[in-house]
This record gives C-alpha cells, structure tokens and sequence, in this order.
C-alpha cells in the first residue's frame, strides 16, 4: 500500500454523492468494494459497514484492530458556483503539491480517511485481523456512532483516521452541542416610499468550527447583524436575512433585504462600515466582499418588533473562543459558532449555532449562555445533536506504537495533541468502554470551506507511517 493507491481510490470517491444523510450511494460502493475482494461486509440499519480482513499467516494471535473513518462530507460551494452535489463529481486540480477544490468542499474530510482503509484492505501487507468501520453522518451529529450497536465491531484497539495534520498524533478532542434558536413572525406591509435595498457580506474564508476557530475569520452574520443594528435608529423595515450553512463551519456568506426609506444614505452608511471592517480584518480574512445594490422584491417585510429582537440577538450573540485550555498549551478548550440563520419555513426564522468544549460542564455552560440570549429576544431554543469529549490517556499503548513507528520511519518526534475539534473517538469510548484510541492523517486545510486541500507529501508520509503501524502492532 502507498499514497499512490491511496489517492487513486480517494479520485474515485469525489465522484460519489455522499453528503451528510444521503450517504446510499457510498454504502453501496463500500459493499461493493468487499463483495469483489470476497471479504466479509455487514451494515446496519442506519448505514454503517465494517468491511472485515482477515489475519495473515503466522499473524492469527495478533489483537483486532480497528480502523474507522465516515463515509459522509461537508458540502459547501462558493457563491454562485454551480454545482449539484447530488450527482456532480467534485471538481478538483492538482497544483504545486496539493490536491486542491477551488470552488466547492473536496469531502478529504474524510474521504482520505475512507481511501486509506480501502487501500489496506486491497493490499498484502501482512497483519493482524482488520475491522475497517465507515459511519454515516458524522457531520451532522454523529448519527452513524451513536446508532451503532454492540458486537457491531470487536477489537479494543481503535485508529481513527479523521485527523488533518500530519505529523500530530491526536489523544483526546472536544464534545459538542447545536443550538437552535427560532423566531415566529407575521409580515406587515411595506411603508409608502420606501425602496429595497439588497445587501451582502460574501467570499470570507470561513472553516471548520473546530479547527478554525481561534484564527480571527470573520463570521459574516455577525458583521450582518452589526451593521443592521447599527441602522435601527434609521427605521428600516427587514424582509429576508439569509447566511452561513453547516452548524461546524464558519459563516462565509450573509445577505439582507431591506426596505429603506433612504437608499442612498443606507447605501453610503454601509459603504463606510465595509470600510472600517475591512481594516479589522485585513490580516486575518483579506478578501470579504461588501455589495449594497437596489432590489425588486414583492416580499413583505417582517413584522418591525420580531425583527428587532431577532437583530439585536444576532448582535448579541457569542462567537468565537469563549477559554483557552490551561492544561495544554495552545488548544481552545470551549468555543461557540454563530453558524446560520434562515427563513426555515413560511413564518418561521432559523438561528443555527454550535458550542464544543472539552469540559463536558462547560459546553453545558456555553450552550445555555447562548440560548439565554436568544430566550431573552423570545426565541424558542432547542438543544440537540450533543456528543461527549474524548480524554486523553498518555499511557495509551497504541499511542506508544504510533509513536516508536513515525520516530523511527522519519527520525523525529510527532507531537502528542488533544484537537478542539469532535472526533467519533468520544462517543465510541463512551458508548463501547475500554477503548485503546489514537487519531491521525495527512495534512488538510480549510475544510469545511471551498478550497479545501490535501497536502500529497503529508500523503506519502502518512501512508508509509499507516502501513508500519498496521505491520508490527501486536
């Protein structure tokens, strides 16, 4: 097995539609994938498989070990782009040592993850027992891991391969939580005179709410939400406010429609306030794009009380790094994402956030604190998709493997790491006991986000450090 294998398997992946709940179409290429290798497959009800190798000759004494990845990916695309993530490829180019898709997710996350297990049970490597497990949307709350059955798998010894940085290995991550916040409302009739006014914050770099979220990116519907409550005073009426996606990726994207009574003063007041914001984020998201452009609309607006309280929530409302761990330098330790807001359905607003920590009482904390504020704006708030933290074990013995492997494939130390981010290595621990867990893979960045990319060098290194590790555990 090399990354070569690795990374042909992953180009047949980005043709498949896989998002996050429709996963069909990926299920039924991994029971294909065993069907023709004659090795034994199962899938459960919710569409999780385990794609078992059996031990090689001389290595039938050898512990199981359980390698485990999602089938499912993050699907976001740049405004305007087309593109049907249902049934269209994922558009991709390879350039200067990365594989690279520049206007859409290129779903590494995680199906690099999901390639490795595919080349190891197409090679001839010698090992022990392989139980290759592919849960279904882990994106979106982890539905495959926390539906999974007992007995579904047996090994003790878990790799997680759902890491984005080579040369780290990963022994603990942060649970999580989504918070939903919702607005009824009723329309009212425009004021006589007024005129429509369309505005939009877009091309942010966005990113993974996990890993991402200590870098300063703007969050597009917080900046929506300042500047229209910064124009309450000028008596606007609110149509339509639409921004962001997922629940764990970063707002890129948010646009208004108002009705004004002074266009071109609201247009210049914006002008001024795309300004400053710009300044504020020069360093850290560069090339924000502010359009204000007048709008043909028959909408009404909402009712002038509901979107007030709805704005100045908006406003209010935590983003970003709330504690920084004071145990491991560096790592956030809880967080909060202001991550969409829509018109969900005929009379209805949608907030969507989400909250992780790696202190289970603290994303309690955070998720309250938020929904606080939108109960305050008499939102109804829900709760839901929670999944727990993994702790870290430093005396892990699959730790010490992959440690003495990558120390003497590369002649240097990897760095031992919690990750902010929620892995599927919690709930499991959770769920199935003593687990032995250990995450890593090659190098990714800004998943979640278009432009998303694969590092093929961190590739090869991590394929060669996979093949060592599944070779001399015992």
């Amino acid at each position: 097995m090399d990354s070569a294998k690795i990374l042909a398997i992953f180009q047949e992946i980005t043709r498949i539609p896989r998002e996050s709940g429709h996963e069909e179409q990926m299920t039924a290429f991994l029971q294909e994938f065993a069907a023709k290798r004659n090795l034994e497959c199962k899938t459960d009800k919710i569409g999780n498989v385990c794609i078992v190798k059996p031990a090689s000759a001389g290595k039938e004494k050898v512990p199981t070990l359980v390698l485990q990845g999602h089938q499912d990916m993050v699907c976001e695309k740049r405004e305007g782009f087309v593109h049907d993530f249902a049934k269209d490829p994922i558009p991709y180019t390879i350039e200067d040592g990365w594989m690279i898709a520049k206007d859409t997710t290129l779903g590494a996350d995680d199906g690099i993850g999901v390639a490795a297990m595919l080349a190891l049970l197409d090679s001839d490597l010698k090992t022990g027992r392989l139980e290759c497990v592919f849960t279904v949307s882990e994106e979106t709350g982890m539905d495959g891991a926390f539906a999974m059955k007992p007995g579904f798998f047996s090994g003790r010894t878990l790799i997680n391969l759902d890491s984005e940085d080579e040369g780290q290995l990963f022994i603990g991550c942060a649970g999580g939580i989504d918070t939903f916040a919702r607005f009824p409302y009723v329309r009212e009739n425009p004021k006589n005179g007024y005129r429509i006014l369309r505005l939009r914050i877009g091309n942010a770099l966005g990113g993974h709410s996990g890993d991402d979220i200590e870098k300063g990116r703007m969050n597009t519907i917080q900046q929506m939400a300042r500047f229209l409550y910064s124009e309450l005073n000028y008596d606007f009426q609110l149509i339509m406010l639409k921004g962001g996606n997922k629940p764990n990726a970063i707002a890129r994207d948010c646009e208004a429609t108002l009705a004004v009574p002074d266009l071109d003063a609201t247009v210049d007041r914006f002008k001024s306030f795309s300004t400053c914001v710009k300044q504020e984020y020069a360093k850290a998201d560069p090339d924000v794009t502010f359009e204000a452009a007048p709008f043909e609309c028959t909408e009404k607006p909402i009712q002038r009380g509901v979107a007030r309280k709805l704005i100045t929530s908006l406003f209010t409302c935590p983003h970003g790094v709330e504690t920084m761990s004071r145990e491991i330098p560096g790592l956030v330790e809880t967080s909060t994402n202001l991550a969409a807001v829509r018109m969900r359905k005929v009379g209805e607003v949608e907030v969507v956030t989400s909250q992780r920590s790696s202190v289970s009482s603290a994303k309690d904390m955070m998720a309250a604190k938020v929904g606080a504020n939108f109960k305050l704006a008499g939102a109804k708030v829900e709760h839901a998709s929670a999944y727990p933290g993994w702790k870290p074990n430093l005396d892990s013995r699959i730790l010490k493997v992959c440690f003495d492997s990558y120390k003497r494939l590369f002649g240097k130390e990897p760095e031992v790491k919690a990750i902010h981010a929620g892995l599927e290595c919690g709930l499991f621990g959770e769920k199935f006991g003593d687990l032995d867990m250990i995450s890593f893979g090659p190098t990714l960045r800004g998943v979640h986000a278009p432009g998303e990319r694969l590092e093929l060098a961190s590739l090869d290194k991590f394929a060669r450090h996979l093949a060592d590790v599944v070779t001399t555990f015992n």
